[in-house]
């Protein structure tokens, strides 16, 4: 697990990926559950508000991570996204905010995560669904 976490910490970090893009800072990793951080700065829509696209940006990321170390845990493989939704529930300007991804389901062939996005006094930016599939090697 290690060597996945390892993997996953250096795709993410790579210059040229968004996730660098977008700031976002990986905090707790494990097939259970991911955390992560995401500044708001450079992140905006034109009205100065964070942009939906970058909070699922976030919660993909999340998700993904996740889907991958579950996939490393129990057998090998690769996580692809297959479908996100999300609901945005407020608006933030500034700061950095939060994502939870919590696993819901943990299968053999598809994973998906619970993602909770909050700002920085802990109130509900947004709430996403992610579904991976697993591609086995």
């Amino acid at each position: 697990m290690d060597a996945a976490i390892k993997s996953v910490k250096d795709a993410l970090s790579a210059p040229e990926g968004l996730a660098a893009r977008l700031g976002i800072k990986l905090v707790e990793l494990s097939p259970d559950q991911v955390v992560g951080t995401m500044p708001v700065a450079g992140n905006t829509q034109p009205y100065g508000l964070l942009h939906g696209g970058a909070s699922c940006a976030l919660a993909e990321t999340l998700g993904s991570v996740g889907a991958m170390l579950h996939a490393a845990r129990s057998g090998g493989g690769a996580a692809v996204g297959i479908e996100i939704n999300a609901t945005h529930h407020r608006s933030v300007r500034e700061g950095e905010v939060t994502g939870v991804a919590r696993a819901i389901h943990l299968g053999r062939t598809v994973a998906t995560y619970a993602v909770e996005i909050s700002d920085e006094t802990g109130a509900r930016v947004a709430t996403a669904r992610l579904t991976c599939l697993i591609r086995r090697t």
